[in-house]
């Protein structure tokens, strides 16, 4: 594996803590932006996809300069890490949740939260809490980001010695899933939100997209709109674009869907990774790629915050999620009108740009100084 740097990663892993945090503002109006609403696949595809590429680029080169067992190591330490974080954030979040509600009277902020099973059982509650079992809204993505990881050791070295078994044996676990009906035990007998035994496969994705990037390509000099493959890709993403923008005027929907269509087609399930949104994000994952080469683009003041918030996605992430139900206190507060909802939607996203910087700043300063030898 080479060093070079693919800083579109860190751009989008930005991006996508925009699009999650704009998400997670209910009546949001600039969540009417984000990617869920020109297809079948949303945010968390580019989280977890992106969090695979890291993580197998990260710990590849690890693994093939200090061994796999320094590797493994250091993935575990993440997770720890990670697991820790959870634990720490979900409290966190739940003492925001409790002081928001005791303010806004039009709405029970706690069962939209999903955290009366936390007040009715605090004892079970928190046994499910440390096994990952008890996760309300906007908690799903960390805990099966740290599952993902634990289990990164198991195919890391196979992934570097032979990906397309590991995507094959992948592919074979994300079908078999949902036909037998697998899933992890979550609280009051549910399961998860994000079956961790399907969008296993758009980690192994994201890392086999890794490990090719790190390969000499060969060079196809014609434009993109010529190749088979990008047409094929690009038409997908056009009619999936259309069927999601009928979704708001159901009565167009219904005249215009074929009925054969939306048997086949729907329900599209984000628990089991659809085919459809699968087949989604990849295909927006590949025209972009093919659309968005590195470029001078990634200098821009804009792009350069991104970026770096991507370059601390865990962190800023976290405050995103708490960030979010201060947001929806403050519209609720002001009766939903649109113009508080823009500025404290700008407003968090600013938020989550200073965290950004002031950890970068932090880094910087922490480095340790050359001190020049006479």
């Amino acid at each position: 594996m080479n060093n070079g740097r693919d800083h579109r990663i860190d751009f989008f892993r930005g991006l996508a803590l925009i699009f999650i945090f704009w998400d997670h503002i209910p009546g949001n109006p600039l969540a009417n932006l984000t990617v869920r609403n020109f297809g079948f696949s949303d945010a968390a595809e580019i989280f977890v996809f992106l969090a695979g590429y890291a993580a197998v680029l990260a710990y590849g080169k690890i693994a093939l300069r200090d061994g796999w067992l320094v590797a493994c190591v250091r993935i575990l330490r993440r997770a720890w890490v990670l697991y820790v974080v959870h634990i720490f954030l979900l409290v966190l979040l739940m003492g925001i949740v409790f002081v928001a509600n005791n303010h806004v009277q039009t709405r029970d902020m706690i069962q939209e939260m999903g955290l009366y099973y936390f007040l009715s059982n605090p004892q079970q509650a928190l046994v499910d809490e440390l096994l990952l079992r008890f996760k309300p809204n906007l908690m799903d993505p960390l805990p099966l980001y740290i599952l993902l990881l634990l289990g990164l050791p198991l195919v890391l070295p196979a992934m570097l010695r032979k990906v397309e078994l590991v995507v094959g044996l992948s592919a074979a676990l994300y079908l078999l899933a949902p036909m037998f009906q697998w899933n992890l035990a979550a609280q009051e007998g549910g399961v998860w939100f994000f079956n961790p035994l399907a969008w296993q496969l758009l980690f192994i994705l994201g890392g086999a997209a890794a490990i090719h990037s790190q390969r000499p390509q060969p060079v196809d000099v014609r434009p993109a709109w010529k190749q088979p493959l990008f047409i094929a890709a690009a038409s997908y993403l056009l009619v999936c674009a259309a069927i999601a923008l009928s979704w708001r005027w159901p009565a167009i929907h219904d005249a215009f869907m074929p009925r054969q269509l939306a048997e086949w087609l729907y329900p599209i399930s984000k628990t089991n990774l659809s085919p459809a949104r699968l087949l989604h994000f990849l295909a927006l994952a590949y025209c972009t790629a093919k659309l968005l080469p590195q470029g001078a683009w990634l200098q821009g003041w804009l792009a350069q915050q991104s970026c770096r918030m991507g370059r601390y996605s865990l962190e800023v992430f976290c405050f995103g999620v708490l960030l979010a139900p201060l947001a929806d206190m403050g519209n609720a507060l002001a009766d939903e009108h649109w113009s508080m909802q823009l500025i404290t939607a700008l407003a968090g996203v600013g938020l989550m740009v200073l965290l950004a910087a002031w950890l970068d700043l932090n880094k910087r300063l922490n480095k340790p100084v050359q001190v020049p030898t006479v």
